[in-house]
């Protein structure tokens, strides 16, 4: 049954062969054993296509609903096993994702082949239950109480701008004297007008900016900043190559941008699956206070 839907899907015994590890022969073996045993041709073959036959349309729905109960049939088993399986659904944003998520999910992967895993990246708050979504990493202050949350090393970001840019320019002292200068928005979030410093007296101040230029993603902002376009306000993990190459200058030393929560985050009430609890065990470790 497994061959039969595979072969439809791929348009061919060779592609199912390909996909399955079989030989062409072996599949087509496999699909005249199935009509054998139904007593009902399913596909009509030439030299050049083959396709479905009525009785065929009929069988290939109900062969999907049967393989998809049996795979979740078997997941059950490797549930009660212990053993991470199944499909994981992970969200990020997107800079977070690009640079810090991506680099380390493939240790995660190999660690549990039977894991298949799907990484969305979205700059705006997703909903996990609305979206089929199992774990999300959130930056910022949390906002939706019903969700459950572990909370990872704190979030660093940094201002810089390019020297061309810098290069006749008021000079930088003070975060007030960002008034003076052009700073490029990030869209989705309060930075977009305002921007916060801690400065080297302990105080806490929030200045406004003004953004001629909005992006909503970070590369395209990091892009616009190594342009000379004017001052980016944006993640270390992406800043972070373009300041040791100096293409970028890190900027106002002695003030500091406080650092933003980051957690991460799955439905409450739900039963914790092996997959799901390996993933959180797995961030914890790559971006907890201890492994970031």
């Amino acid at each position: 049954m497994q061959v039969f839907v595979k072969a439809v899907d791929l348009g061919s015994f060779r592609a199912a062969a390909d996909a399955l590890g079989l030989s062409a022969q072996g599949v087509g073996k496999h699909v005249q054993a199935l009509e054998h045993h139904l007593g009902m041709p399913l596909l009509v073959r030439t030299t050049r296509r083959q396709s479905l036959t009525d009785f065929g349309h009929d069988y290939l729905e109900r062969a999907r609903l049967i393989l998809a109960e049996l795979a979740d049939a078997e997941q059950l088993a490797a549930q009660r096993r212990g053993v991470p399986s199944g499909r994981l659904r992970i969200n990020a944003p997107v800079s977070f994702g690009v640079h810090a998520l991506s680099p380390r999910l493939p240790e995660y992967m190999r660690t549990h082949p039977q894991v298949a895993v799907e990484l969305t990246l979205a700059n705006r708050t997703v909903d996990l239950v609305e979206e089929g979504l199992d774990v999300a990493f959130r930056v910022g202050v949390l906002l939706d109480s019903g969700l459950v949350a572990r909370a990872l090393a704190p979030y660093r970001l940094a201002v810089c701008a390019a020297p061309a840019y810098l290069a006749g320019r008021a000079p930088l002292h003070t975060p007030w004297d960002l008034a003076l200068h052009d700073c490029l928005g990030f869209a989705h979030s309060e930075l977009l007008t305002h921007w916060s410093f801690d400065g080297p007296d302990g105080a806490h101040v929030k200045v406004a900016v003004s953004s001629r230029h909005r992006f909503d993603q970070g590369e395209a902002l990091l892009h616009a900043a190594l342009a000379g376009l004017g001052i980016v306000l944006q993640p270390m993990e992406l800043l972070a190559p373009a300041l040791a190459e100096g293409r970028l200058v890190e900027l106002l030393q002695g003030w500091r941008v406080p650092t933003r929560p980051l957690h991460l985050v799955h439905a409450g009430g739900r039963h914790i699956t092996p997959a799901l609890r390996s993933f959180i065990d797995f961030a914890v470790k790559a971006f907890g206070h201890d492994g970031a």
